[in-house]
């Protein structure tokens, strides 16, 4: 077998000496582009697999258990590269099923996948001829995992995508280890040059897999001691399989076509660029034995929608066992999904990014076009009184629900633009989608949060811009603006007041230790201090400060960190007038 494969690679070899002289690599036109990137843009739901030895020791080394992700082992728990390398006699997936894989992730209403070729390991699922550390020469099992894969998922209709590890390698000598230099590791089988590494590993398999496989996408991770002049000896391969289409991680300040947040889901998107939150269903990319912290069904199609709603895409991780099946936890919660997307898909696939701000009750995601828009209104909370409104000014030209076209919704008109009144009962307790046809292209107005007949203005998560990596979580009860660990960033809430005076400002928070922040009103500022509540789950409400604010109208309150802050949850801030 490695015969056969290096006649392939010396003959791909001369191939891409005439590809990478042609103009595969020029510069492309703003049409080009957005042709290259359609399929990806309109899929919006796909599966990573993170897959290696490091599924044998499963997150314990020695008898005990190693924290942090179960696919960093070797480096969490330094274990030298012979004794890594002897877990490959017991990776062994006999009950691999790559059909079933692909099956599933087409049952789950995904359009692609992107399975991990080599991580970080320096471990291959595919026989290379640039090492022995492969499935082929190191394994019981000792043929491709990749191949079969990818047939499986083209046959069931699935885009197909490589991850590869560029740069940190903890087995190779010369491989980039995180927290080392140049070279250097924690066991003298390590030593080594990292330009010869790029020379006789990383280059000749990145041009193995994009000859072979021909993957659809091209997964870079961890840009670790990567200069321009080293992003050079890889970027050129990709013209080896034109059309391909690549993340931000390969480091030397190429952009690729897609950032890549990980573990969590911006703000407010990335505007001006194609992007894609992955994440995992528990709190491992690879597989750990003992980690069953499992996310549920609900946050799973809400990250889902939340992230379509700000035009990213979603990447949803599962890490198969050493024997090469899925943890059933897994297969449920896909399989849960796509029912889900079986009934609501159209308002997923081939949708942009809501036209307003994000409501209350959910989110929106948008199919526009020149006479006609349709607006998918994405309910997790069904209202009460029926009434949801939806911030445009366009003229409705009819509502229903989209799992039960009979179900029709009557759209009215307020100052905040369109109100739906819904009827019934919810249909679906995680997520409702409800169609809403408009004239035109959307026209997007302002919310206005008025002061109530009390005299409080009440300053919701839901209701907030949100600044940096802050975003709505909906946990401890109520929804919360959390994952506040950049004091950089800021919330800031839009209001109006009839009657004007000075406020007591109440916040409810939860923070582990006392914070620090301003909050602002035009000219007026308060200098706050939050009391730690003992954990980010507990909240706690407590007058902040007074504020004066002297002229009624339109205002802006703005809350941002200051000197002694610490991170901090908010579930509301409210004005309330002064005694």
């Amino acid at each position: 077998m490695r015969a056969i494969w290096a006649c392939v690679v010396a003959l791909t070899m001369s191939v891409s000496a005439v590809l990478l002289c042609s103009a595969c690599l020029a510069e492309e036109t703003k049409a080009e582009h957005d042709a290259r990137m359609q399929w990806w843009r309109q899929a919006k739901f796909g599966l990573f697999i993170h897959w290696g030895v490091y599924a044998v020791p499963a997150g314990t080394y020695k008898g005990k258990q190693i924290g942090g992700i179960g696919e960093w082992i070797m480096r969490r728990a330094t274990i030298p590269v012979a004794e890594y390398r002897a877990f490959a006699k017991q990776f062994n997936p006999v009950k691999y099923d790559p059909d079933a894989w692909a099956a599933l992730a087409e049952e789950a209403g995904m359009k692609y996948m992107v399975i991990t070729s080599k991580h970080h390991d320096g471990f291959a699922l595919f026989p290379s001829e640039a090492t022995d550390w492969d499935v082929a020469d190191a394994t019981p099992y000792g043929k491709d995992l990749i191949g079969p894969l990818a047939e499986a998922a083209r046959r069931h209709g699935l885009k197909f995508g490589l991850y590869y590890s560029q740069a940190q390698d903890w087995t190779h000598p010369g491989g980039g280890k995180s927290g080392y230099q140049d070279g250097q590791g924690w066991d003298d089988a390590h030593k080594g040059s990292f330009d010869e590494y790029l020379k006789k590993i990383a280059v000749p398999q990145v041009r193995e897999i994009l000859t072979r496989y021909k993957p659809d996408i091209l997964w870079w991770d961890t840009p670790h001691l990567m200069t321009r002049e080293r992003a050079e000896l890889l970027r050129p391969l990709l013209a080896l399989h034109p059309g391909i289409i690549t993340n931000n991680r390969l480091g030397g300040g190429f952009a690729g076509d897609t950032d890549t947040p990980e573990q969590h889901i911006p703000a407010t998107g990335i505007p001006g660029r194609d992007w894609e939150t992955c994440m995992t269903m528990n709190g491992t990319w690879g597989f750990k034995s003992y980690d069953h912290n499992w996310k549920s069904t609900e946050t799973l199609i809400r990250n889902l929608v939340d992230i379509v709603s700000k035009g990213g895409n979603y990447l949803l991780n599962v890490g198969p066992t050493a024997e090469g099946l899925i943890p059933e936890p897994s297969i449920d919660r896909l399989k849960e999904v796509g029912r889900w997307m079986k009934a609501n898909g159209e308002a997923i696939y081939a949708t942009t990014a809501s036209p307003t701000a994000r409501p209350a009750w959910g989110r929106i995601t948008t199919k526009a076009a020149d006479a006609t828009t349709t607006l998918y209104l994405h309910v997790f909370d069904w209202p009460k009184d029926g009434r949801l409104p939806v911030l445009v000014s366009n003229e409705a030209e009819g509502c229903r629900l989209l799992a039960d076209p009979t179900r029709i919704f009557k759209a009215s008109r307020d100052e905040n633009g369109l109100v739906i009144t819904l009827t019934g009962d919810a249909p679906d307790p995680i997520c409702s989608a409800v169609v809403l046809k408009i004239k035109g292209r959307p026209e997007a107005v302002a919310r206005i949060i008025r002061q109530g007949a009390d005299g409080h203005v009440v300053l919701l998560p839901a209701d907030a811009e949100l600044k940096g990596s802050l975003r709505v979580e909906n946990k401890y009860g109520k929804p919360n603006i959390g994952f506040w660990i950049d004091a950089g960033d800021s919330a800031q809430w839009p209001f109006r007041l009839d009657k004007p005076g000075t406020f007591e400002v109440v916040g409810d928070l939860a923070c582990q230790a006392p914070s620090a922040f301003t909050i602002q009103v035009g000219e007026t500022s308060l200098k706050a201090q939050a009391t730690s509540t003992g954990d980010y789950g507990t909240f706690k409400t407590s007058t902040l400060g007074k504020l004066s604010i002297g002229k009624p109208g339109s205002h802006q309150l703005v809350m941002k960190p200051d000197r002694g802050w610490s991170s901090v949850n908010v579930r509301s801030i409210t004005l309330k007038p002064s005694q």
